[in-house]
């Protein structure tokens, strides 16, 4: 199947993925590589309850339940805390450990003394964990952060492996972080902000 041209308006092109490793796979993936295939990608870290009890799990349910062929999940171990405790090694045992078997890819050290990841920074991620899909043609159709119900995602991607190219999964966010006196943020059961 010929992937689309990306419009001149409507759903933006994604942002590329600057990664310093990959796991679970021969190659560095890119994403003008899975063009043609719907991309269901979570950043994640692995000291972080919420992505280790729901945002991982969805992702090893939707590389079971999709074909390669239509969809790629991919991991993005996006660190912005704790970097020596979540380094290479640590994501690693944290893989086999969990039988993970989708990509996994390590987003590349923020620069000049950021210590948000590349990858985080050009999508404007939160926190995490954070979700993103993209249809066929590579278009960002979704960026939540948070978790979504299981069922959710599952639906949007049929949508878009099934359905016609313009079209939109719709459905309700995630619930917002409760405000703190003196206008700071705090977790909500599913994630917690930067």
């Amino acid at each position: 199947m010929e992937p689309e041209p990306a419009p001149t308006t409507g759903w933006p092109p994604a942002p590329r993925w600057r990664t310093s490793h990959w796991l679970n796979t021969d190659h560095p993936l890119d994403l003008p590589d899975l063009t043609g295939r719907v991309v269901l990608a979570a950043a994640f870290q692995v000291l972080r309850p919420a992505c280790v009890e729901r945002t991982v799990p969805l992702l090893r349910l939707a590389h079971a339940s999709f074909p390669a062929e239509d969809v790629a999940v991919v991991g993005l171990h996006t660190v912005f805390e704790h970097h020596r405790a979540m380094g290479v090694e640590s994501l690693a045992a944290f893989v086999h450990e969990y039988g993970t078997t989708f990509p996994v890819g390590v987003d590349a050290p923020g620069e000049d003394g950021d210590p948000l990841p590349v990858t985080m920074r050009r999508y404007g991620m939160k926190s995490t964990p954070t979700v993103l899909l993209l249809d066929r043609a590579g278009r960002l159709r979704r960026h939540v952060f948070g978790h979504l119900p299981d069922l959710q995602p599952g639906a949007e991607i049929a949508a878009l492996v099934g359905g016609p190219a313009g079209a939109e999964p719709s459905s309700p966010q995630p619930p917002a972080a409760r405000a703190v006196p003196g206008g700071g943020r705090r977790c909500t059961p599913d994630a917690c902000p930067v």
